[in-house]
């Protein structure tokens, strides 16, 4: 693309939607750099059996230097529903930001750039959640694909929804409706929410959203649950991917930690003290023979948990090329979760400062030439 052609509109807000039938839904996607992905979540999205006129896609690029700002911009050119914004921030929690203040729904729904949608009932189902339970938030199951995928992909798969992958409390492989806490699950929300507990904390580079929702567990407002409105998402493809997305989220634990002291619960600290124990515990083993027999037994031990579940899921799912890989990826995932943990708490840079709020100032952007 012509360096001198900004494909980035004007991050203003659109002139108010007329009430409809249907409720107005503005859908955020925030994205840097998912140029393999975009094309097929905007097709998704604009295949949508909703009214056309009652929603919008708002892109949020946080600078990405691959072609995903001019995979958007094509697409806006040829859909009206779709918008590109610029995100200064780069950020997936800034990009959030810039397309709620320019979003005009009714319903705020959070899609992100490499997902793929269950069907083309998703915006409808979502509306129809918010008229069926009165909620203030929607939540939904984030599977991961494993269509197509090698064994290693699915092995991923296959031990992130495991118990033993994820924070028990999560609902995020749920398939059973109902009400439940706002701070795993909640990606839609009502605009009135944004109006009562402001937006998105951009200290945050990961757990921006349960951040967000604790602010909103914490305002009193309720979140309906429904496998109606999953999505799947693409596994990580090497184990040095898995390790940065699990240190992610452990340095995102401990921010949250940070500003909400309530949020703290013991397993997401495990994989921390964990790992404290697996590094530290063959030194005080040359202390005494009895510290040496500890450490040896509780290491027997996780390997053979990591064993017992590996073999639930082969069995389950009756993927037997899977067993060599699980153990290692339940590690990776542990080690990285923990790597996070000690990482934030010891060279953290900066608490996270209060979360801007609706009304607050647009960054600057361009017109589309």
């Amino acid at each position: 693309m012509n360096d001198l052609v900004d494909p980035y509109e004007m991050v203003l807000p659109m002139p108010a939607v007329r009430p409809g039938r249907e409720p107005f839904v503005s859908v955020i996607v925030p994205v840097r750099n998912e140029a393999l992905y975009i094309g097929d979540t905007l097709d998704q999205l604009l295949a949508q059996r909703y009214d056309p006129r009652r929603f919008e896609v708002l892109v949020a690029d946080g600078g990405s230097t691959d072609s995903t700002r001019e995979i958007v911009a094509g697409y806006a050119r040829s859909h009206s529903q779709v918008r590109l914004l610029k995100n200064e921030g780069r950020l997936s929690s800034a990009g959030r930001n810039v397309a709620v203040r320019a979003s005009r729904g009714e319903i705020v729904l959070l899609v992100d750039g490499h997902c793929r949608l269950d069907d083309s009932w998703h915006l409808a189902e979502a509306a129809s959640a918010f008229a069926r339970s009165g909620a203030d938030c929607i939540g939904r199951p984030q599977s991961l694909d494993v269509t197509g995928a090698g064994a290693f992909q699915r092995a991923v798969a296959a031990a992130r929804s495991s118990r033993l992958g994820h924070h028990p409390s999560s609902h995020i492989y749920s398939e059973r409706e109902g009400f439940v806490p706002p701070q795993s699950v909640a990606v839609a929300y009502r605009r009135s929410v944004f109006e009562k507990v402001g937006l998105f904390d951009e200290a945050f580079d990961a757990c921006e959203d349960v951040e967000f929702n604790h602010r909103a567990a914490g305002a009193g407002l309720r979140c309906f649950f429904t496998p109606r409105v999953g999505v799947t998402y693409y596994p990580r493809a090497t184990l040095v991917g898995l390790f940065r997305q699990m240190t992610r989220y452990g340095r995102g634990r401990v921010r949250l930690l940070r500003k909400h002291p309530n949020s703290f619960s013991l397993p997401g600290f495990l994989p921390a003290a964990f790992l404290c124990g697996a590094v530290m515990g063959p030194l005080t083993a040359l202390c005494h023979p009895l510290l040496a027999v500890a450490y040896a037994s509780v290491m027997a031990f996780y390997a053979f948990v990591l064993l017992v579940f590996s073999i639930g899921i082969c069995v389950r799912r009756r993927d037997a090329a899977l067993l060599p890989l699980l153990p290692l990826i339940f590690a990776t995932v542990h080690a990285g979760a923990g790597w996070g943990v000690i990482f934030e708490a010891v060279a953290g840079r900066k608490p996270p400062v209060a979360a801007p709020t609706l009304g607050a100032a647009v960054l600057p952007a361009r017109q589309v030439a």
